[in-house]
């Protein structure tokens, strides 16, 4: 059986595979313009230090196994829960949001300092989202679950539930 999975799940599981698999792309596929560029609205990685392309591309590869990883759990939450997901983020968005926080110097301008501080901080967030427990569902006042109601309503003429072929 398919887990279900929460709209609010689902947008950050969108919202985390698509920042990674674009920055994974970007960084793995033209090391140097994800260097001089990222985002595309300023330059926040070449202001903290010289270019590197072995660990640019490193963090291009390493985004793409994080957008891999979310993608399978999107298409099948029965094999990689939503949860994994969100505990795997977080171990890599946690530190990298509070390196930033302290190095905002780095940063021309003070547009990138909050930007830069929203888009970690909102991946962060996503994350937490899926890491955290989902409330039950409650259910209709009446309602009975699906499956207990089956069994109980097959009943033989004696009063016994009847036994299906799933429970012998």
């Amino acid at each position: 059986m398919t887990p279900r999975r929460s709209p609010l799940t689902g947008l950050a599981l969108g919202e985390l595979g698509f920042t990674a698999l674009l920055v994974g792309v970007w960084a793995l596929g033209w090391p140097r313009g994800f260097y001089d560029r990222f985002p595309g609205i300023g330059a926040w990685v070449a202001g903290d230090g010289p270019f590197n392309e072995h660990l640019v591309r490193d963090v291009g590869g390493l985004n793409l196994s994080l957008a891999a990883l979310t993608c399978w759990a999107w298409r099948r939450p029965e094999q990689v829960p939503a949860p994994v997901v969100g505990w795997v983020t977080l171990v890599a968005a946690v530190p990298h949001l509070l390196y930033h926080a302290g190095h905002l110097q780095t940063l021309a301008s003070h547009a990138e300092r909050l930007s830069s501080l929203a888009g970690l901080l909102g991946t962060v967030v996503c994350a937490a989202v899926l890491v955290v427990p989902a409330r039950p569902q409650r259910r209709r006042r009446g309602a009975r679950d699906h499956a207990s109601a089956r069994k109980t309503d097959l009943k033989t003429a004696a009063g016994r539930p009847v036994a299906r072929q799933a429970d012998r």
